[in-house]
């Protein structure tokens, strides 16, 4: 019998799913290999839910019973999958993405009802994303009650930030109450930072600006392996130009749509996070792809204006780093968009950075773009936040002797 584990991303209409068979690499050492990932789509009107193994050859697609439509029965439905597609495995762990870890968890924890409540209590801080992420952890519990399970947090990377970078002009006693800058995509730049240390450990601890980049988009500043300030800041709204959200925002926009649109908060929200950014801009889409594609004019403003921000964020972190070393692209556009990754590099060729036309995308952890004289080495790293939750997962399950290895 095999063992294997379950790491879920639960957001408000989707679960995302990957399962890691546990391989072991020697005594006492365990390493996660990804065999299947899928995701429970259309929760709470349709749910499909797909499946796919290694090779991204579908394995199961399936429509869901539309009288059961929560999470708790895609979750329940996804279990039963696994047992009968996995008859000869053993569940023994679960690990979670949670969104927001707060001031004070900043590593994986193993859930008990403690961590729970304390999660529970940062539930007004992501309305929108924590309460996905937590009824995902209260129905494994019901339904494999023994399973331990390990939360890992999107903000905890950014716990190395100073001080003064998480404070507003505002006052003090908003800061205590937790209205501060935290960060987040923190999962995918750790994930990053350990790719680094063991492809170029010559690059790991220098000055390093990633740049994660998809439907959510951010930038990290690093300096010896450690954050040292992010774009993104109280929410996941604030900094970049995303898909459908909208960036760093005068708050005096609010004020105007509040009193001269009648705005509420909910119509506010749906616009802040469903309605800008590239689709909103361009009208026409929030897929850099398609936009690239269009000749409409306001898909290219879009693009453009995609392409400035990160201009003007990267010159803001660089000034905060005191100079670069490295510039790491991730993510989907990051890791797919040569267009993009010119255009961005053309923007900091004042700082030294260059791009060798020869060099070839390839099916590689890390691709250097870069040619060897160039004073900033520029980098291509495919991120993985699920297998990153998996190494947590399982190194805090065995050392704490919840599971034999």
């Amino acid at each position: 019998m095999s063992d294997f584990l379950l790491v879920l991303n639960a957001g408000s209409s989707s679960i995302k799913f990957t399962i890691f068979s546990i391989h072991s690499c020697g005594e006492n050492t365990v390493e996660p290999i990804e065999i299947i990932h899928g995701e429970v789509e259309g929760i709470g009107n349709k749910p499909v839910f797909k499946a796919r193994d290694k090779q991204h050859r579908p394995l199961v697609e399936a429509f869901l019973n539309k009288e059961s439509t929560g999470h708790h029965a895609a979750l329940e439905y996804l279990l039963e999958w696994l047992g009968s597609h996995l008859p000869e495995g053993e569940l023994v762990a679960v690990g979670h993405r949670v969104v927001h870890g707060g001031s004070e968890l900043s590593a994986p924890s193993l859930v008990d009802k403690k961590l729970m409540q304390t999660l529970e209590a940062l539930i007004p801080l992501v309305p929108l994303h924590q309460p996905h992420n937590l009824e995902g952890i209260r129905v494994i519990s019901h339904e494999r009650p023994n399973i331990p399970q390990v939360v890992c947090f999107d903000t905890a990377f950014h716990s190395s930030c100073a001080d003064l970078t998480r404070h507003f002009g505002l006052p003090d006693e908003l800061f205590q109450e937790g209205v501060r800058r935290y960060g987040f995509h923190g999962l995918s730049y750790e994930y990053i930072a350990d790719e680094l240390a063991i492809a170029t450990p010559e690059l790991a601890n220098k000055k390093v600006v990633m740049l994660h980049l998809g439907n959510g988009c951010s930038m990290c500043a690093m300096d010896n392996g450690k954050s040292v300030d992010t774009s993104m800041g109280f929410s996941a709204l604030d900094g970049l130009l995303m898909g459908t959200r909208c960036g760093s925002l005068d708050p005096g926009v609010l004020l105007y749509l509040m009193r001269e649109k009648q705005m509420d908060i909910s119509q506010l929200e749906n616009l802040l996070y469903k309605e800008s950014g590239l689709l909103g801009v361009s009208g026409v889409s929030n897929d850099m792809r398609e936009l690239m594609a269009s000749d409409e004019p306001r898909a290219k403003l879009a693009v453009d204006l995609f392409v400035y921000r990160i201009r003007r964020e990267l010159g803001s972190l660089i000034a905060v780093l005191g100079g670069l070393d490295v510039l790491v692209f991730t993510a989907g556009i990051g890791e797919n968009s040569a267009e993009i990754r010119r255009r961005v590099c053309e923007d900091a060729h004042w700082i030294g950075v260059q791009l060798d036309a020869d060099v070839q995308m390839e099916d590689e952890e890390v691709v250097c773009l870069s040619p060897v004289d160039s004073k900033v080495t520029v980098l291509v790293i495919p991120t993985n936040e699920e297998l990153m939750i998996a190494k947590h997962a399982l190194a805090l399950t065995y050392c704490q002797g919840v599971l034999n290895a």
